[in-house]
């Protein structure tokens, strides 16, 4: 993934932080938003009728709106590499982006900012594989039906698949309300926590169908490969590649989450879609459950890595 860089950039006190995608030459990008409380930034400008044809990076970031600052500090970067659509007099750097609500955990006054995003952008490099509770994932949690006092810790989890040329990758950032759910054993393996184990977040919303709830969420991710797209292409495997949330996350896409999938092309290799579809839910899925996977406790909350030992003996 030469044409690919990504760095992370976290406050370790205020369990927040931000992960910047770089895509130096550029990419075709597309995006797909299917929770009902996104925050975002110039994903209208990855609409195929518009006129820009490449991003330069995407940022992921904790903070809810705030974080959304970040990406002045990754243009910063930018246009001081020369990064960005050239307008005559500079480069205007494209650089959407997309943030979890991570407010609830730590300090909800540590919010990512301009120099957090600058930051990122320098410890960017090809082929990083820091996952778990690194850049936007540092606050992550899931299953918060119950309060965070019986979520569990979450995080970036990331997944990179191969079939000859082709290749497709995905960056997750798993902050959702419902639980996470091995595709292999359809069993619950991080979410809303009673004295026992997990409990399903679905069965709490039938059992209490009288109750109405408000919660702040959202899974957020990137899914890029060497083929060739062009921007409605994009735009489609961003939709297709939601297929990966969906198998993973239970309740997914709720009015309560701001899911966000992006899709970056920076290759040439011509590949039959529907092949780079199927790599690309498959990745999304592995990836959301590497972020659970990898995560660590922090801020009072246990990860998958620490529970699993009580399941077991309880089992």
């Amino acid at each position: 993934m030469e044409e690919i860089k990504i760095g992370h950039a976290e406050d370790k006190e205020g369990f927040t932080g931000c992960t910047v995608i770089i895509c130096p030459k550029g990419a075709v990008a597309g995006v797909d938003v299917r929770g009902s409380a996104p925050g975002t930034r110039e994903t209208d400008l990855l609409n195929p009728v518009m006129m820009v044809e490449k991003v330069h990076a995407i940022l992921l970031a904790g903070g809810s709106a705030f974080g959304l600052a970040a990406a002045d500090g990754v243009m910063k970067y930018l246009e001081e590499k020369g990064i960005g659509f050239d307008v005559g007099v500079t480069r205007v750097p494209i650089v959407p982006g997309a943030v979890i609500f991570d407010l609830g955990l730590g300090d909800y006054r540590a919010r990512p900012d301009c120099e957090m995003g600058y930051q990122a952008c320098l410890n960017a490099v090809e082929n990083n594989s820091a996952e778990g509770c690194v850049g936007a994932g540092i606050g992550a949690s899931v299953g918060k039906i119950k309060g965070m006092e019986w979520a569990t810790k979450s995080g970036l989890g990331m997944a990179h698949l191969k079939v000859g040329e082709v290749e497709v990758s995905a960056l997750v950032v798993v902050n959702a309300l419902g639980d996470v759910i091995d595709p292999e054993t359809g069993k619950i393996i991080a979410g809303v926590r009673n004295e026992s184990g997990f409990e399903s977040t679905e069965e709490i919303f039938r059992v209490n169908y009288k109750k109405v709830y408000k919660f702040t969420n959202t899974t957020i991710g990137v899914v890029f490969t060497n083929a060739k797209l062009n921007k409605a292409q994009a735009k489609k495997l961003a939709q297709v590649s939601h297929q990966g949330l969906v198998r993973t996350i239970r309740p997914i896409h709720t009015q309560f989450d701001g899911d966000t999938l992006f899709a970056l092309s920076y290759g040439d290799l011509k590949v039959d879609f529907t092949l780079l579809g199927i790599m690309a839910a498959d990745a999304v899925s592995q990836a959301v459950v590497r972020a659970v996977k990898t995560a660590v406790s922090m801020g009072g909350l246990p990860a998958m890595k620490d529970l699993m030992g009580v399941l077991k003996d309880d089992n």
